[in-house]
């Protein structure tokens, strides 16, 4: 019989195979953390995810049968090779799975299911109480308002945790009242959102909040928000972006001031969108004041974001899908992290920084097409006044005010999208990624968010490197409305700042117009068919700006200063508008005529639709001896209402001070 000569089968040692075993190990876990990082690009690429899901685990079951095999006929050089490769391979997937699960921990922070509200006891800062166990018998302010999260229900719950007494309470109708109350010393303390020197710094009298008080103690409470989508995101959505003004770069426990807010419309299937800016000073109904009371759209935020929310909604009938609240300072980071953004500076100016200070901190910024750097894009953002005390004549030129100002926002978002559409570098993308997740708050759920990505895709499928602005359709969005100063104070409530502000009131016209073009967009209203379109080839084709131009409307009524006219005038203005007139007469000395109004119960300068009635002192009678004017003369309580004083009737009078009401 012939024998036949085999080599005998050499086994890896003892060393070897455990080492071997390791390599398998490793790779294991490396797959089994890419598998579970792909699941959580939900939305994203779901063939694609399928696909590399079973490449991930085809090569695994490949790299597993070499390893056995290589554990029972040992080849060194065979070994080794797989060795490597495997441990390059495995830490591929590692390096690829961390920094898609660190994305999506950036985007989850952004995320927000709650929303976390802070209230403080604040008191003077001369006071000599440093913590709540200081407080002892000493008068506290609270608002009377059982829906504010952070004005009524928590102070509730830290009254009860401290066992203050009922008689420490003192309630106030709105936040000003209990400030100045505060101020007045006639409470010690005061219940006050976290953020209160953002809130009311713009308020007069208020400027210097920050540096004239102190909080004593603080308390967050986290609320779960109702938020109902959680789709894809697919369809034309609404999106309120809400600027936050905050010391610091942390948007957590952050109050806003309404001072930075864009609606903007989207509509996915057509890459069209809206952009309106708000001014700050819109008058108009907000949601969470008694009656709806107009104001500035600005206070709306003195109850937080759904206030604001509820109060756009209101008075623009167009629902709010999400929301995003960003940090200024983490505009500021953002923009340094693009490497700048590309703006065309509309004229020189100069601006404070993110810090709010000026001296060797003002920023400055030329007219003229530029790469703007975080705090430039901010100060350009932010800039609506002339400063003449701050910077000489050269930065302060243009034309400013809200409106430029939300121009100039509009700018800088679409400048910031550029910028963002360009970035390719894994470790470039993870700074802004960290830096957004600190600086913005959405109710987008992590997986809508993650499905903006088919939108960015198809954005840059047809952008091929062109402006952004070539690819998305905007519409130009102008509210118009007027300038008017209105005494904010409402009568039937008894609330108000009593202060006489400025306000710019809408015309409804203009939001009639701004309304229809969202509508079109997100595609509840069909647009109108323009027939006739004519135009010179000698002149430039000008952008219609939808919402700009001439509206035909009167302008709102207030309540005039009647002293020294004679009082028919006010019987007259009273019967025309519907408001109870009532009549006081007092007798009065030479140098005054019977009938004159020396005195009115209401302030001038009111919204007349927040006015049920209100009382004219008269002269009912002349003396022959000069008698002086006195407050105490003036009738300033609260009368019951009574119908329309008719201007034919008139009221009597006799030589003492008498009330008289006519209907």
């Amino acid at each position: 019989m012939k024998k036949t000569n085999k080599k005998p089968v050499k086994k890896a040692n003892k060393g070897w195979s455990i080492i071997l075993l390791i390599c398998l190990i490793i790779n294991l876990l490396a797959s089994i953390y890419m598998l579970y990082s792909i699941s959580l690009l939900d939305g994203i690429e779901n063939v694609i995810r399928a696909v590399l899901a079973i490449v991930i685990v085809v090569i695994f079951l490949v790299i597993s049968r070499k390893l056995y095999k290589n554990n029972k006929k040992f080849k060194l050089k065979g070994s080794i090779i797989l060795v490597i490769i495997t441990l390059l391979y495995s830490g591929a997937l590692v390096y690829v799975s961390y920094n898609i699960d660190k994305a999506i921990d950036s985007i989850s922070l952004m995320s927000s299911n709650s929303t976390t509200y802070s209230s403080s006891i604040v008191a003077l800062k001369d006071s000599k109480a440093k913590d709540i166990d200081d407080i002892k018998d000493q008068k506290i302010g609270l608002l009377n308002d059982k829906n504010s999260m952070d004005g009524y229900k928590i102070p509730l719950e830290i009254i009860k945790e401290n066992k203050f007494k009922d008689e420490q309470i003192v309630k106030y109708n709105d936040y000003i009242e209990a400030i100045k109350a505060l101020y007045d010393k006639k409470i010690d303390f005061v219940f006050l959102p976290t953020n209160y020197d953002v809130l009311f710094k713009n308020i007069d009298g208020f400027e210097d909040i920050k540096e004239e008080t102190k909080i004593i103690y603080t308390k967050d409470k986290k609320v779960k928000n109702n938020n109902t989508n959680n789709g894809k995101i697919t369809k034309p959505f609404t999106l309120l972006l809400m600027g936050v003004d905050s010391p610091v770069e942390s948007i957590k426990n952050s109050s806003f001031n309404g001072d930075a807010l864009m609606l903007i419309t989207f509509n996915p299937k057509t890459l069209n969108a809206t952009i309106m800016s708000i001014p700050r000073d819109s008058y108009v109904p907000i949601a969470c004041f008694d009656n709806k009371r107009r104001n500035k759209i600005t206070h709306a935020a003195w109850y937080g974001q759904d206030c604001m929310i509820k109060t756009i909604e209101g008075f623009t009938g167009i629902n709010i899908d999400y929301y995003f609240k960003i940090n200024f300072k983490g505009v500021v980071k953002l923009v340094d992290a693009l490497g700048g953004v590309d703006v065309d500076v509309e004229y020189s100016f100069c601006e404070q920084d993110s810090n709010r200070k000026w001296g060797n901190n003002t920023v400055y910024v030329k007219e003229g097409k530029q790469t703007l750097t975080g705090e430039q894009a901010l100060a350009y953002s932010r800039n609506r006044h002339y400063w003449p005390n701050k910077c000489s004549a050269e930065w302060n030129n243009g034309t400013r005010n809200d409106f430029i100002r939300g121009s100039h926002q509009q700018e800088v978002v679409r400048a910031i999208l550029n910028k963002a559409k360009n970035i390719k570098s894994v470790d470039k993308l993870q700074t802004i990624l960290k830096t957004i997740s600190k600086s913005m708050e959405t109710n987008m759920s992590t997986s809508q968010i993650l499905s903006f990505y088919d939108i960015g895709k198809d954005i840059l499928m047809k952008s091929n490197g062109s402006n952004l602005n070539d690819i998305i359709g905007m519409n130009r969005l102008y509210l118009s409305g007027y300038d008017k100063y209105i005494y904010d104070y409402d009568d039937i409530s008894g609330k108000g700042t009593r202060l006489s502000l400025y306000n710019y009131v809408l015309y409804q016209g203009s939001i009639d117009d701004i309304v229809e073009a969202m509508k079109i967009n997100l595609g509840l209203t069909t647009p109108k068919m323009v027939k006739k379109f004519s135009f010179d080839v000698d002149e430039d084709y000008e952008e219609q700006i939808i919402g700009k131009g001439t509206y035909n409307e009167s302008s709102i009524t207030l309540l005039p200063n009647f002293v020294g006219s004679d009082k028919s005038v006010a019987v007259n203005f009273g019967y025309s508008n519907g408001i109870s007139v009532n009549v006081k007469t007092v007798s009065r000395g030479s140098g005054y005529y019977v009938g004159q109004i020396i005195s009115q119960s209401a302030p001038d300068g009111m919204d007349i639709r927040y006015l049920n009635s209100f009382t004219i002192t008269v002269v009912g009678s002349i003396t022959s001896t000069p008698t002086p004017s006195t407050d105490d003369e003036e009738d300033n309580t609260n009368e019951d209402p009574v119908a329309p004083l008719l201007p034919e009737e008139d009221t009597s009078d006799d030589e003492n001070s008498s009330d008289d009401t006519t209907t």
